[in-house]
């Protein structure tokens, strides 16, 4: 008898867009391949390091598998990956959709890493295919790769000039994941603002998010990833306000807190513009809940400027905070600034954290006995429309969304 050959896993790690195309590359791969694919992350010397952490695992567990890595890492970091015994092959982040790289032999797959610089860039989207997901969400990618140049990000080497997808495009994908009964849609990409500047007539992000909407009426749904918020147009600030269907919830690709901050990073947005934008949004839409990234100790950031960082949190209400300690990622120009110690950067990020942590306990506590419509999830947990992770009953099925007014709280959790 042949030997029995365990079905692919896919290990993802890092961004929204990971999840998005790791569901492709799973059902793109079947359940017959005794294959592990890495889909791994760039963004920080820390993403790496849980990289090489999960190439490590996965091999531990599965010793006899074909062992590949995609995604970021495998284009900046790719010598260096290259160089793990545990590897087996490269594809790169660019290719890491077409089914034939999944193909190569591992003597193939390392000469892939040789060639995957020239194809980064590539205007071209590979095709979507349907997503078997693990998600009860349904994340579409309708953009990929970022045309700034902000510098502290890496991101722009591993994906490439920005690319989006059509509208038609983006409604057939849509539409396979509704004829799955997808309860949300999560449109998501490194740079979701940017997309259609590529496109004919240079369409704006809200005209899109219209159009699904118009297009698809059993659409229950709609949530937005990251956002570049001086991006934001008119016809996306009205669907936030105004549209159900589209979550009361806003992540802000925000960064810092001080303007020489922002300007040192080659942001495009001032701190005031952060603070408008909100209060129009609020003053709209008052439950929306807004989430944003920040970087902990960017070069060059004393303390007064660490205190900007801070004050920002409170006065946006950021109740979903991603803190990034700064680090400083090859070939970047931050990387070439005076730098702060890793002692003083990892306090700076704790302080963030709690500051977080106050102001989305507060806001937790509004959410005390008022009803949450809550889309479950496959864990005994479930995310209302505000993005406020809600805890539920055993046997709750997954994809189902139902209303729930909490009682208490415990360990940041509705229940």
């Amino acid at each position: 008898m042949g030997r029995f050959r365990v079905r692919a896993e896919v290990v993802t790690l890092g961004c929204r867009l990971n999840i998005a195309e790791s569901e492709r590359i799973r059902s793109m791969l079947g359940r017959e391949k005794n294959i592990v694919v890495i889909n791994s992350c760039a963004v920080t010397s820390e993403a790496v390091r849980q990289t090489r952490q999960a190439i490590r695992k996965a091999r531990r567990e599965r010793p006899d598998a074909r062992l590949l890595v995609t995604g970021c890492a495998a284009d900046i970091e790719r010598e260096q990956l290259a160089a793990m015994p545990e590897v087996d092959g490269l594809i790169a982040n660019e290719a890491k959709l077409d089914p034939r790289r999944y193909n190569v032999s591992p003597c193939e797959g390392r000469d892939l890493v040789r060639s995957s610089a020239a194809r980064v860039g590539s205007r071209s989207l590979p095709s979507q295919g349907l997503a078997i997901t693990n998600h009860t969400r349904a994340f579409v990618a309708v953009q990929n790769g970022c045309n700034h140049s902000c510098t502290f990000c890496v991101i722009p080497q591993g994906r490439g000039s920005s690319r989006s997808l059509t509208i038609a495009e983006v409604l057939r994908e849509v539409e396979r994941h509704l004829e799955q009964d997808a309860p949300e849609v999560v449109l998501t990409g490194v740079d979701v603002t940017s997309w259609g500047a590529d496109l004919p007539g240079s369409p704006k992000l809200g005209a899109l998010v219209r159009t699904v909407l118009e297009e698809f009426p059993q659409l229950r749904r709609l949530r937005m990833s990251s956002l570049d918020g001086i991006e934001v147009d008119g016809e996306l600030f009205e669907l936030f306000t105004g549209e159900t269907r589209v979550m009361p919830h806003i992540h802000l690709s925000l960064q810092h807190g001080h303007d020489l901050v922002l300007k040192r990073m080659k942001r495009r947005h001032s701190r005031a513009d952060a603070v408008a934008l909100v209060e129009r949004l609020k003053a709209r839409r008052p439950e929306i809940a807004v989430g944003a990234d920040l970087i902990a100790g960017f070069p060059t950031e004393d303390e007064e400027m660490h205190a900007a960082n801070r004050s920002i949190i409170g006065e946006l209400e950021i109740v979903h905070g991603h803190i990034f300690p700064y680090s400083p990622r090859p070939g970047t120009p931050a990387a070439r600034m005076p730098q702060i110690e890793k002692q003083t950067i990892r306090r700076r990020a704790a302080e963030l954290r709690e500051c977080v942590n106050q102001v989305r306990d507060a806001w937790l506590r509004t959410l005390v006995g008022r009803p949450q419509r809550v889309l479950a999830e496959r864990d005994g947990s479930g995310y209302a429309e505000n993005f406020a992770r809600v805890a539920l009953p055993a046997g709750t099925s997954a994809g189902s969304i139902f209303e729930v007014t909490p009682t208490a709280i415990e360990q940041g959790i509705l229940k």
